[in-house]
């Protein structure tokens, strides 16, 4: 690439910026080569972006780090999984995880009760 591409290239790239695009840059040997670190990547800019617009504003921050969480860890959240990543205690943890009276986390049932919970999105519910 020669200057004048690369002028051209950080021009678009601003402008693009502007219209408030948001661009992620992923080298081709990345993708070829790393799929899963791009996989993780991608997960981890378009988590915010993937729960419903009405409800993003009725949920509070350390919500919003437990959707984080959940996407992260790409299988089904504890409540041992939040209580050891933010290090609150158990009762905290399980008042985080009311987002599944609010639509955005769903129980899934084993043994007694529900133990775990899933990221719960359809696809004309997601903001993207």
């Amino acid at each position: 690439m020669d200057r004048e591409k690369f002028s051209y290239a950080l021009n678009r790239d601003t402008f693009l910026t502007g219209m408030e695009w948001r661009m992620l840059h992923f080298s081709f040997d990345d993708i070829q080569q790393r799929p899963e670190v791009c996989r993780m990547l991608l997960q981890l800019a378009l988590a915010p972006y993937l729960a419903k617009k009405t409800v993003v504003k009725d949920i509070l921050s350390g919500e919003k780090e437990v959707l984080r969480l959940a996407w992260q860890l790409g299988k089904p959240l504890r409540p041992r999984d939040v209580t050891n990543h933010f290090q609150i205690n158990f009762r905290t943890a399980r008042r985080l995880l009311s987002l599944s009276d609010k639509g955005l986390l769903e129980p899934v049932h084993g043994g007694r009760g529900g133990r775990y919970y899933e990221v719960k999105a359809t696809p004309s519910e997601q903001v993207w």
